[in-house]
């Protein structure tokens, strides 16, 4: 039997149980060589199925210990002697070629980022992003997209578009440098993962926690105190510029219904950001708020229900921030608003740490280092109190 094509002569050649006859020796090369390609991609198919249900099994013991066995290799052998082996080492250094530190196991590194989580107190309420450079850009639409109202033979003029304006989030690199005695490293009942894990976070919290609220933008995440205020509404005020709302009294409340300068705080806030909003205050602005009442004797202020709850004021969460300022004339005391939509935070994925034992003897020192930003992306999603008479 003959074929017209080489397509014809492959189609049988596919699924026939007797001999296919080409009408030419190169022909049959090249179908043959065409049914080997065939048989080739289905293999590699085959293979791509089942490393797919592979991936989709849960992890077996071996697994785990695997993991278990790298962690051991980092905290007994890099951080107790200095043995860098057994676990994935990652070096580099941005500015200069060849030199780095170690990248920290991912359950240490998520160790770290949960205590992080619960004592950096902007951490529970802003955007955390990952990023994988230095530098974090995001676009934000002010205005938006005009309309109005036509009858059904009227022209359609173009509408309105809103303007995009370029936020870049500064970065800088935070870093702790906490020692312990070869002795201690040496001890096995002393716990070395969870100890580095603590001191880091105990030191990444404090630096974070001021940069976040007042930090200066240059070489570390820029504050939403320090954007440019302003007593105007949203309309019309400039883009990246906060609304402030004065308490009515140079350096305090007022002596008369102090708590209803709060509700004007609250309610300069427009309707879609208040879902899901917060304060933000020190602990001792916030003794003073806790004395205020409402009209029938009661406290504004509202416990926590249940121990993963924070305390309410006005119905709103409070977080409090020990970077915000006390009282003070003109001091910006009060922030409200809905800051996972105001505030993002921008930082890397890994703790990166070195080990030195050589620079303070008998000390070993552990220098771990993590690139953070931060900056304020919509201005109208928070609002700010000002102790001032206007």
């Amino acid at each position: 039997m003959s074929y017209e094509t080489k397509a014809d002569a492959l189609e049988a050649a596919d699924g026939a149980t007797a001999p296919v006859y080409v009408t030419s020796e190169n022909e049959a090369a090249e179908i043959a060589a065409m049914k080997a390609s065939v048989e080739a991609i289905k293999s590699e198919l085959a293979g791509l199925r089942r490393q797919a249900v592979e991936r989709a099994r849960p992890a077996l013991a071996g697994a785990t210990a695997m993991r278990d066995s790298e962690r051991a290799a980092f905290a007994d052998g890099f951080l107790r002697k200095g043995i860098e082996g057994g676990f994935e080492l990652k070096r580099f250094q941005g500015s200069v070629p060849g030199d780095g530190g170690v990248a920290v196991p991912r359950e240490i590194d998520q160790m770290i980022e949960s205590t992080l989580r619960s004592i950096s107190p902007i951490r529970t309420v802003a955007n955390v992003v990952k990023v994988g450079s230095s530098s974090y850009r995001r676009l934000v639409a002010t205005g938006g997209f005009a309309s109005g109202w036509v009858s059904e033979a009227a022209g359609r003029p173009e509408t309105g578009t809103p303007t995009f304006q370029e936020v870049v989030i500064p970065m800088g690199e935070i870093y702790a440098n906490p020692a312990a005695t070869q002795a201690m490293l040496d001890d096995a009942m002393f716990d070395i993962e969870a100890w580095l894990a603590n001191e880091i976070a105990l030191d990444f919290a404090r630096a974070e926690s001021t940069a976040f609220v007042s930090g200066t933008g240059v070489d570390q995440p820029k504050g939403f105190l320090t954007y440019p205020v302003a007593t105007t509404p949203d309309a019309t005020r400039p883009f990246g510029t906060v609304q402030i709302v004065p308490s009515g009294a140079a350096g305090a409340f007022p002596a008369s219904n102090p708590s209803d300068r709060l509700i004007d705080l609250v309610h300069a806030l427009r309707a879609p950001y208040r879902q899901g909003a917060a304060w933000v205050m020190n602990a001792n602005t916030l003794s003073v708020i806790r004395k205020f009442k409402d009209s029938t004797g009661q406290f504004i202020w509202q416990p926590a229900l249940a121990a993963d709850r924070p305390a309410t004021l006005l119905g709103y969460p409070v977080i409090e921030a020990d970077a915000m300022p006390d009282i003070a004339a003109n001091s910006l005391s009060i922030a409200f608003g809905q800051f996972a939509t105001a505030y993002t935070i921008a930082e890397r994925t890994e703790t990166a740490v070195l080990r030195d034992p050589y620079s303070n003897k008998p000390f070993v020192h552990f220098y771990a280092t993590r690139r953070v930003g931060g900056a304020l992306v919509n201005s109208e999603a928070v609002k700010l109190m000002r102790f001032s008479a206007s």
